[in-house]
């Protein structure tokens, strides 16, 4: 018979803060904008709100070097062969005003030695989206993340998104799409290499 071992039980990562406080900031939020929070609507709003974050901010609980498990490159893969994943959803929200903005990224990468798993460039997106950002920073932090862990010769995030401090405030403007590229390595002292890239995000 094979013995079956106890495994260790991870305990989750948890914000640092008082979950408690964070209800009652919630409320009185409603409170500013004269909301009743008793009526049966608002009760378990607080709740409801906080328990979102746990989602929404989750990439403040995970650190992208977990993520990178890499296989060393065995000459399958050329040396100068770009790696593209396209179209990646994602959802951030904005650290000036807490609105949302929403879109699409698409992140490449020149390997040198080292290969991964191609749904962990959509990871390292989403732990850097689900904070409190800025569209440059996320695509900045998705590069210099790929070119530290993977000893990447290029890396590349290109960003496509609407955001709704200008769509629901501000100017108002509903179809307005904001796009940022951020290039390390081969993809920003290259032009031919930069704009194969380019026509393969067209493709």
């Amino acid at each position: 018979m094979f013995e079956i071992m106890d495994k260790k039980k991870v305990e989750p990562k948890k914000f640092p803060g008082n979950r408690e406080e964070a209800k009652k900031g919630v409320e009185a939020i409603l409170k500013y904008i004269g909301e009743n929070i008793e009526r049966e609507g608002l009760r378990e709003t607080s709740e409801r709100v906080v328990k979102s974050w746990d989602r929404m901010f989750g990439g403040y609980l995970q650190d992208p070097k977990e993520i990178f498990t890499t296989f060393e490159e065995d000459n399958v893969i050329p040396h100068d062969q770009i790696i593209l994943l396209k179209d990646i959803e994602f959802y951030s929200t904005c650290e000036h005003h807490l609105l949302p903005f929403v879109g699409k990224a698409h992140v490449a990468y020149i390997p040198s030695n080292k290969v991964v798993g191609i749904s962990k460039l959509a990871r390292v997106v989403e732990i850097y989206a689900r904070r409190l950002q800025i569209q440059e920073r996320v695509g900045n932090q998705v590069t210099s993340s790929l070119m530290e862990n993977l000893n990447a010769k290029a890396a590349g995030c290109i960003i496509e998104s609407k955001h709704f401090c200008m769509t629901c405030r501000g100017v108002e403007k509903q179809n307005s799409v904001m796009v940022t590229s951020s290039m390390r390595g081969l993809f920003n002292t290259n032009i031919q290499i930069r704009t194969e890239l380019l026509n393969l995000i067209k493709i």
